[in-house]
């Protein structure tokens, strides 16, 4: 059973927490915009926990996807399903209980917040199939993991301001960056299977686009929330904007080469970055 275990930890990547933790700021910092400050202790957990499952269900469904075109790339080789450790039938039910413990913790929030959570879940098991026909699978990636902003509105306020869609565009150009720099490890791979991503798509101009990706993000959510900051703690939220753009600065350093090596320290370390915008505005609204 320990054994077991350990397969299935390694199935939901456990031990990289950096996948979730890229969910999981964005979502927080919706939820305390929303709020307008602290959302409360049961809201924490709710987004919190279903971060981590729904993170955790949909490498699940990405893995038993992709089994095929994981043989094939060197990092993906020897995952519990692609090494027919973990059989496709498990991988799915593992997945399904994860998903069914989050939608649990949705039942615990408002009508319009379930019947979001919905459309959240088609649009996670739409992205592993996206890479099949879609030049920039990238951007299905980035609507799957901004939709913990919509959804932190909807249980806070009820229903799905335009403010809400404003961030979920500006997040997803953060994911374009982030996953763009992920496929750049394993372009090679991916031309020789014949799989899409946004690394090929780009080509040459692949550096520059994540830098204009990282830009986008960091504009749009400055301008859609520096108006609704308190003005004695909108600097607060400045800091922790120029803080993440020094870690842009960082990691387009990191890719020029686009090294393998590189590219993916690039990539494992963003979650500090989204952490950065996340505690700028949950320290500037806690001011108001």
């Amino acid at each position: 059973m320990l054994d077991r275990l350990n397969l299935y930890l390694d199935l939901i990547r456990w031990n990289r927490p950096a996948g979730w933790l890229l969910l999981l700021w964005p979502t927080l910092a919706a939820l305390w915009v929303a709020s307008g400050g602290f959302p409360g202790w049961h809201l924490l957990a709710v987004f919190t926990l279903g971060t981590i499952l729904m993170r955790s269900a949909g490498c699940c469904i990405n893995d038993v996807a992709d089994r095929e075109f994981d043989k094939h790339v060197k990092r993906t080789a020897q995952r519990p399903i692609t090494s027919g450790k973990v059989g496709v039938k498990e991988a799915l039910a593992v997945g399904a209980v994860l998903a069914l413990a989050a939608f649990g913790l949705v039942l615990t929030t408002n009508a319009v917040t379930i019947a979001w959570s919905f459309a959240a879940l088609a649009v996670t098991l739409a992205y592993p199939y996206a890479k099949r026909f879609v030049s920039m699978p990238q951007a299905v990636l980035g609507v799957a993991f901004s939709f913990g902003i919509p959804m932190a509105f909807a249980a806070t306020q009820g229903e799905i301001p335009p403010l809400a869609w404003g961030m979920l565009l500006g997040n997803l150009f953060w994911v374009l960056a982030y996953d763009t720099e992920y496929a750049m490890v394993d372009r090679d791979d991916d031309l020789k299977i014949g799989m899409k991503t946004s690394a090929i798509t780009l080509g040459r101009w692949d550096v520059p686009a994540i830098t204009a990706f990282y830009v986008i993000y960091l504009a749009v959510w400055a301008a859609l929330l520096a108006p609704l900051m308190p003005s004695a703690g909108r600097w607060l939220m400045w800091a922790g904007l120029a803080v993440a753009l020094g870690q842009v600065v960082w990691h387009v350093w990191l890719i020029k080469d686009r090294s393998r090596e590189g590219c993916f320290k690039a990539f494992r370390l963003n979650h500090w970055l989204g952490l950065s915008v996340f505690v700028g505005v949950a320290v500037s609204s806690a001011l108001a």
